[in-house]
């Protein structure tokens, strides 16, 4: 008797749309320079896309404990985000409402007792309820309405181990937003028993959408990150897309099998990918050893049809992390080894593999300069629980330009983008024209012109 291996929603790439199935004209592939420069335009994204949509604000494991909070700042808004005493998660808007006062400074802390306003002493519980007015009896002439002068909530919902905020007081839900096709996709990373290794905010010289367009497509991978292309070659032929109502997905293998590269050349990459994707440092034992097996007694590397350096990858990646007590059993072969790209309207892009995951967040800069933004790079990592705090991180804010050291394809990232904003400011310049490689930014910036007009919430 046999039993069928039950579909894994990974398998969506072995039939994923190509770009010849993709029409590109569905998209607008000029893309005004004006959304990059103008600041009447940051304005408009204000006021209808970042007060309306649900965003990252950082991971649950940030709030381990209860009454541990932090701040969430975005353009002109300051929310709280704190762990209430039945462990959830909830949101507010940071001014006391008595005078407006900001009642929670310095970036994050620990409010065990509750919140204080340190302006007049009105205190807050944990759920955001007032408790208790200085000298009340002498200053209140009627009883306070203690329930409705409570801090004003704001939508907070947790994902993947991802804290999301939604300013809108008539938000949708979160996995309506996100949608049950991208839920469903993303569940099997098991994202959320991932460990923080790398935490790190700065300010660039960059629109916020220049971070997002640099990550939707592969097609600067040879003039970016040349070092790349012994493990990765952007071939269209076998890149997949799959598009939703306001988020994406693409995928471009690890495999360079009978290209440019011979198999110790690519042995080699997959040696060096520790420098980009750490976690692979892990599973390098294991790749040498099922190398090892194909080597004749000279040492010469002699691998079967069906075998090929990539496939090695991805067995002893799942041996490994399978070993170490992580389930990847809801994910494909090709999940262990190639990265999928994921864009998560507006701001999130991450590229995901078993047992890890690099999350770029992009936000526009409070001074409402179109031509600065902060990028926000949070990597996460699947650890076995003795490891967890030896490699934990914590948050850095780079104060000074160019200080902190980013592995080496997001220092390459790094540089370029601020070349490209300068290039945008020039006048003359009115569009970018895209390729059909770039159709992710094409459909990302369609979703942008749809909350614009307000035919998106």
């Amino acid at each position: 008797m046999t039993t069928t291996q039950p579909a894994r929603p990974g398998e969506w790439f072995d039939d994923g749309m190509g770009l010849d199935d993709i029409d590109p004209t569905q998209f607008r592939m000029d893309i005004t320079t004006d959304r990059y420069t103008d600041p009447e335009y940051l304005q408009r994204e204000h006021e209808n896309i970042w007060l309306r949509v649900w965003q990252v604000a950082g991971r649950e494991s940030e709030l381990p404990e209860v009454g541990d909070w932090k701040e969430y700042r975005l353009l002109d808004q300051s929310f709280v985000l704190v762990r209430g005493k039945d462990q959830k998660i909830r949101g507010f808007v940071n001014a006391c409402r008595h005078r407006g006062n900001m009642l929670c400074r310095d970036g994050k802390g620990n409010a065990k007792r509750g919140f204080l306003c340190q302006y007049h002493l009105w205190s807050y519980d944990l759920e955001g309820k007032l408790k208790g007015v200085l000298r009340e009896k002498e200053n209140v002439l009627t009883p306070l309405d203690k329930e409705g002068l409570g801090l004003l909530p704001v939508s907070v919902e947790c994902f993947g181990g991802f804290i999301f905020i939604n300013p809108d007081p008539e938000a949708a839900p979160l996995a309506e937003f996100l949608g049950a096709d991208v839920v469903e996709l993303l569940s099997p990373y098991h994202l959320e028993e991932m460990v923080t290794v790398l935490d790190v905010r700065e300010a660039l010289n960059c629109n916020w959408k220049v971070v997002m367009d640099a990550f939707e497509e592969g097609y600067h991978i040879s003039g970016i990150h040349p070092q790349l292309l012994q493990v990765i070659m952007i071939d269209p032929a076998t890149t997949r897309y799959r598009f939703f109502d306001k988020h994406s997905v693409s995928c471009a293998p690890f495999e360079v099998a009978g290209k440019k590269y011979g198999l110790e050349e690519q042995i080699e990459g997959i040696m060096g990918l520790p420098e980009t994707f750490p976690s692979v440092t892990a599973v390098l034992p294991r790749f040498q050893e099922l190398v090892a097996e194909y080597r004749d007694r000279n040492g010469e590397l002699q691998l079967p049809d069906g075998i090929t350096p990539r496939t090695l990858l991805q067995a002893a990646t799942r041996e490994t992390l399978t070993g170490m007590g992580f389930d990847v059993s809801g994910l494909t072969d090709a999940q262990m080894s190639d990265n999928h790209g994921w864009v998560l309207f507006p701001n999130f892009f991450m590229t995901v593999r078993a047992g890890e995951a690099t999350v770029i967040l992009a936000q526009p800069h409070e001074s409402g300069d179109p031509n600065k933004c902060y990028w926000h790079i949070i990597s996460v990592m699947w650890l076995p629980a003795e490891h967890r705090e030896v490699f934990k991180a914590e948050p850095i804010n780079v104060e000074d330009p160019g200080s902190f050291k980013y592995f080496l394809a997001l220092q390459q990232d790094y540089e370029q983008m601020p070349r490209q904003q300068i290039g945008l400011r020039n006048k003359p310049l009115k569009s970018m024209s895209l390729v059909k490689e770039e159709v992710v930014i094409a459909h990302y910036h369609s979703v942008v012109d749809r909350y614009l007009s307000g035919a998106a919430r």
